[in-house]
């Protein structure tokens, strides 16, 4: 099988040339299925029509293109190193001491060996491929650039993470300078044998670029080499410090020659202070005799000793000319400006030479190559990586037995805790945890739970104009702001028990702010209903602690909510009866405010007639029921009406005589202030009078009177 293009060809050919238009009229079509395993199709024609058991031909394909003779050598080559540092570990895991083993010098000797192992063989492959590429034109699977690329990082990697053993804490200026020569080689050789065959190479443009770049890259044997070749120069001057700086170039300390660091250290200093005598030397030399009529020698010159002097400034300016990247800078601050640098400060001098002259963007290998030498990733590569690489099963997707996740997971929901610092980034850090298997949903549900919801603003004449439309959409008991794109969340992710909790956190701080409409809708969609009784609850309560007024406001902003509720199938009846309760009690004393008398009394015997009235309130309302009753105009009530408000006040009473006075007085009670059951009783005696005086009315003009009678007429109608 091969891929080509977006299509996939079998061979041999399930279907020949030409030979389509049978294939059809014989009434079967190709029917494929892919592997749970990899990239890889089971393919085979079928009948359209079923026909019984039939065997056909079974074609495996795959979406991935086979190796090619090179990356089989290369696959198999590097598999050897795999099994060998798997093994490894391996033996460890079996000995019950996998740490203390791992890390003894013997076993980093092996680690580092077989990291180096890596690093040859993609060598190798680099060279192979570079060489069979340029011979085929370019047919090779991948290009002679690719495994460089990988030959660079790898080699980098061993340098500052595998060094040999005992060297974790050594400087390591010298270990990086020659990764850079081997991987990066600047000046080129053809440089070199150009300039090398002119009787008088200063006069050529690149003698002193080239002179500078040897210098920089700490080849001393070339650097020597030319300016031995000075030894001509009709510049006396420039004679004598040319002679004078070639045995400089060639002691230069190299921490591999010293058997201690501190030798090394010693031996570094002493040097820098010959450096520093021959700046004195060069500084003396008259302006007059600093230019040969062809270059400015002595600029060039002193640049050569700020480079061995170590400063920053020069090294940098001098890369800079010579189109050097952050790499050479990096690399010769490591060597000239601090030859003790450790591979544990490399992150800190990066960072800087990288704010002046970043890598460059569109080059992954110079990106890895920055991230390897600041020893940190960004947590966003970190995550997308792990996700693709998991997603192209280059990664292994078993959890680990502490944590819990896979490598994938790991990484995404470390970028995702990165990214909830920022508050505001609410919906993109749960849709990334929600990614994570249970672990990452459960973090997810926790972030969701803890979102401000900004609900205090709501009324409020200081915030912005965003926050008033979100607010009068909240007001008018639609979603709206962050609560609608939470529950927007929840749907897409399915936690519905979620959105239900959230519901409930908003319906709370509602009710701490009195918007009890607000409050209530979001009970019924959380579908909370003894939060919802609560809500109620906390709306009579202001008729005891505001009075009738300011209740009749507060109802009016619930009573909406009633007849969608009404029709809501899993809504609870006991707790819709008192919402229905709350709703009817406030209409009658709007109508007692209104001076409506007739139909205040009919409300109230109603409540009583149908139930709505819880046995709490019953004191209440018969309370209330004394003005009316002592209405002098007309009697309000007819005859059985107010046979019912006797049959309620005597229960009371006589529930309260036999010990449930809590049950039947106690809303009466705060209402009335701090008298107690007697006090409630006593007013209670009061409704009592109050309806014996009007069955005497009634007795002495008939049964609720002429008034009474069109009453209970209109009401019938």
């Amino acid at each position: 099988m091969s891929s080509i293009d977006h299509h996939l060809n079998l061979f041999p050919p399930l279907i020949q040339v030409g030979h389509a238009e049978q294939f059809i009229q014989s009434g079967k079509t190709l029917l494929s299925v892919q592997s749970p395993l990899n990239q890889s199709y089971a393919v085979f024609p079928s009948a359209r029509v079923a026909s019984g058991v039939e065997e056909q031909p079974i074609f495996f394909a795959s979406n991935e293109s086979s190796p090619s003779s090179e990356r089989r050598l290369f696959i198999g080559d590097t598999s050897i190193i795999f099994a060998a540092l798997q093994n490894l570990t391996n033996t460890a895991q079996s000995r019950g001491q996998e740490w203390c083993w791992l890390h003894s010098q013997e076993t980093h000797d092996v680690i580092r060996k077989l990291t180096l192992d890596y690093v040859n063989f993609t060598r190798e492959c680099w060279i192979h491929t570079s060489q069979t590429s340029a011979q085929s034109q370019g047919s090779s699977q991948f290009s002679g650039d690719h495994y460089r690329s990988l030959y660079t990082c790898l080699a980098l990697f061993a340098v500052l993470y595998v060094p040999e053993y005992g060297y974790e804490d050594a400087p390591v200026g010298d270990d990086l300078m020659e990764w850079l020569n081997v991987h990066f080689i600047e000046p080129s050789t053809e440089e070199g044998d150009h300039l090398s065959g002119l009787d008088r190479p200063w006069e050529d443009e690149t003698f002193w670029p080239y002179l500078v770049r040897v210098t920089l890259r700490g080849l001393s044997k070339a650097a020597t080499f030319f300016l031995a070749t000075l030894s001509t120069h009709p510049s006396d001057n420039l004679r004598r410090l040319a002679q004078r700086l070639s045995p400089l170039l060639q002691s230069q300390p190299h921490l591999q020659s010293f058997e201690a660091e501190r030798d090394f250290a010693y031996a570094s200093h002493r040097w820098k202070d010959k450096v520093k005598a021959l700046r004195i030397e060069l500084d003396s030399v008259s302006e007059s005799d600093r230019h040969d009529g062809i270059e400015n020698w002595w600029d060039r010159l002193s640049d050569i000793v700020g480079i061995l002097e170590g400063r920053s400034e020069v090294i940098r300016r001098v890369c800079e000319d010579l189109g050097a990247d952050w790499r050479e800078i990096s690399v010769s601050w490591g060597v000239f400006a601090d030859a003790r640098l450790r591979r544990q400060d490399l992150p800190e001098v990066v960072s800087q030479v990288l704010d002046d002259m970043p890598q460059d963007p569109t080059n992954l290998e110079d990106m890895v190559h920055a991230a390897l030498f600041s020893a940190q990733l960004d947590p966003w590569l970190a995550a997308h990586m792990a996700d693709l690489m998991q997603a192209l099963s280059l990664i292994e997707r078993d959890a680990n037995e502490d944590s819990g996740l896979d490598v994938r997971d790991f990484y995404v929901l470390g970028y995702a805790q990165y990214l909830h610092a920022d508050p505001a980034l609410w919906r993109i850090t749960v849709a990334y945890m929600f990614s994570c298997g249970e672990i990452g949903v459960r973090s997810a549900d926790e972030v969701l739970m803890h979102v401000p919801l900004k609900l205090r603003f709501v009324g409020s004449i200081t915030h912005g104009q965003g926050e008033q439309n979100g607010a009068d959409n909240l007001k008018s008991g639609d979603l709206a702001g962050v609560i609608k794109d939470i529950n927007a969340t929840c749907y897409e992710y399915q936690r519905e028990e979620v959105r239900r909790t959230i519901c409930r956190i908003a319906a709370q701080t509602f009710v701490q702010e009195k918007e009890y409409g607000l409050a209530l809708s979001y009970s019924s969609s959380a579908e909370d209903w003894p939060g919802l009784g609560r809500v109620v609850d906390r709306v009579l309560q202001e008729y005891i602690t505001a009075g009738p007024e300011q209740f009749t406001r507060y109802v009016a902003g619930i009573a909406p909510s009633l007849q969608a509720l009404q029709m809501q199938s899993g809504a609870q009846g006991i707790f819709i009866h008192r919402l229905m309760f709350a709703v009817r009690y406030a209409e009658f004393h709007q109508r007692l405010s209104n001076q409506d008398l007739q139909d205040a009394a009919w409300d109230l015997v109603s409540m009583f007639h149908d139930g709505l009235t819880p046995k709490s309130w019953w004191a209440v309302l018969l309370c209330d029921s004394q003005q009316l009753l002592q209405h002098d105009a007309t009697l309000l009530f007819p005859y059985a009406s107010a046979c019912i408000l006797l049959q309620h006040l005597e229960e009371v009473i006589a529930r309260t005589d036999q010990g449930s006075g809590d049950e039947y007085l106690r809303i009466l009670i705060s209402k009335l202030g701090s008298g107690g059951t007697s006090e409630a009783l006593h007013a209670l005696q009061g409704v009592r009078l109050a309806l014996a005086k009007y069955f005497a009315r009634c007795t002495m003009i008939g049964t609720g009177g002429k008034q009474i009678l069109e009453r209970k007429f209109t009401a019938a109608v």
